[in-house]
């Protein structure tokens, strides 16, 4: 096994570098062959749709190195689905399923010293994205589109464990009813900059979205859904129209039901019954499980049994399986492990 001469211990969650990405045009109704290249530089007009009406979508996933030295990313052909449903919802076209793992295969393997050693706490990140790329003026999608995938390597997103973080109930709406928010676009997360700033300003770690028709149903947050514990074990996540499938939400609910014995049921959540909840945690691939161990409804506080100083048991358990069957020490599902081969 050959890795870079890179501190892994000390590598913090920022972009690294590293030598190869993968690029794929979209032209005269067709994508090209798709290629490995050195150059990391993106060269577009400067009329391009991307930059003048924010055509653009993304994924985000890791590569892991196992505890028996195999090389794996996590269930990477949901990330190919969620990819073709952001594109058709943003009239782009749609990059096949089996050319998005692919390139993911490519793009990991030719940088297969960047991924970190097991045990390091470390990960190599997978960023997908496509985007309009030719000069558009009129309000209307591109007839050209570039589709790529860069890969860095990342330390853990919590340096010294996950500690439980605060969340706020902001004014803002993170998606209009009938919009975007069940899509990985960039437009909407450039839409959450502002809250979670002003969030950050405030003292709060994150933003808790209600509905946006009604201001009474928990939805997620600006990068994250959300997991609640009841008192009595069961595992309950929001359902809405506007909330992102995260690929690591859905993955929580069938470890809870398969693997630790727990109903595992997706409804809505009225934020009136939040303050009955035993534990609360937001998940997505960067951190896994984030514990939430107080919430601030303009200035009135819900505080969770959990605490504010780990993990509550039944988050703790569902964040060790699925890290456990990521990194290779618990058996997988069938389907879910990719190894690079």
């Amino acid at each position: 096994m050959s890795t870079k001469n890179i501190d892994w211990s000390n590598l913090g969650f920022s972009y690294v570098k590293t030598d190869y990405r993968y690029v794929s045009n979209y032209k005269n109704g067709a994508w090209d062959d798709g290629a490995l290249i050195t150059d990391d530089m993106v060269k577009i007009s400067e009329c391009a749709c991307v930059l003048q009406y924010s055509q653009s979508c993304f994924e985000g996933l890791k590569a892991y190195r196992t505890e028996d030295g195999r090389v794996v990313t996590f269930r990477p052909d949901l990330n190919a689905e969620r990819m073709m449903d952001s594109a058709k919802r943003l009239e782009m076209p749609q990059f096949p399923k089996e050319r998005f793992i692919d390139a993911i295969d490519q793009v990991v393997k030719a940088n297969i010293d960047y991924v970190p050693p097991y045990g390091s706490g470390a990960t190599l990140y997978i960023r997908p994205y496509m985007f309009g790329s030719d000069a558009i003026i009129g309000v209307k999608p591109a007839n050209e589109y570039q589709f790529r995938a860069f890969v860095t390597p990342v330390g853990p997103y919590f340096k010294g464990g996950a500690k439980p973080v605060v969340v706020r109930i902001p004014d803002f709406d993170r998606a209009a009813p009938h919009g975007t928010g069940n899509i990985k676009a960039g437009l909407n997360y450039a839409m959450s900059l502002h809250p979670i700033m002003e969030a950050h300003r405030e003292g709060f770690n994150e933003n808790m979205y209600l509905d946006p028709a009604t201001r009474t149903k928990v939805e997620e947050t600006g990068g994250a859904n959300i997991i609640f514990v009841t008192k009595d074990n069961e595992i309950v996540t929001p359902l809405s129209d506007s909330i992102l499938p995260s690929v690591t939400r859905r993955s929580i609910m069938y470890i809870a039901e398969h693997y630790l014995g727990l109903k595992a049921t997706q409804r809505v959540v009225y934020f009136d019954e939040v303050k009955d909840f035993a534990e609360c945690g937001l998940c997505g691939t960067a951190a896994v499980i984030s514990p939430v161990g107080k919430i601030n409804d303009h200035g009135k506080e819900i505080c969770f049994p959990s605490g504010m100083e780990k993990m509550g048991p039944v988050i703790q358990k569902l964040y060790d399986t699925l890290t456990g069957i990521q990194m290779g020490r618990i058996e997988a599902p069938e389907g879910w492990i990719h190894e690079i081969r």
